[in-house]
């Protein structure tokens, strides 16, 4: 998921969001924890967007 469409998302949205990529990652570490996954990077990928979100929803939080 890229910045501009993170950006675009409404608070609600991005909790949402923000729900659904921490089950994608338990998710991908139980799946690498049982037999090596395909591509180990998505696990790094997924955390990054995780942090991103939680960036902009401290944004939007602190600017009401």
């Amino acid at each position: 998921m890229k910045n501009t469409e993170i950006k675009d998302l409404t608070l609600d949205e991005l909790k949402e969001k923000l729900g659904s990529e921490k089950e994608t990652l338990r998710k991908m570490k139980f799946a690498h924890q049982v037999s090596a996954i395909e591509n180990p990077m998505k696990i790094k990928e997924t955390r990054r967007v995780i942090a991103r979100i939680n960036t902009l929803l401290r944004q939007k939080e602190t600017q009401k």
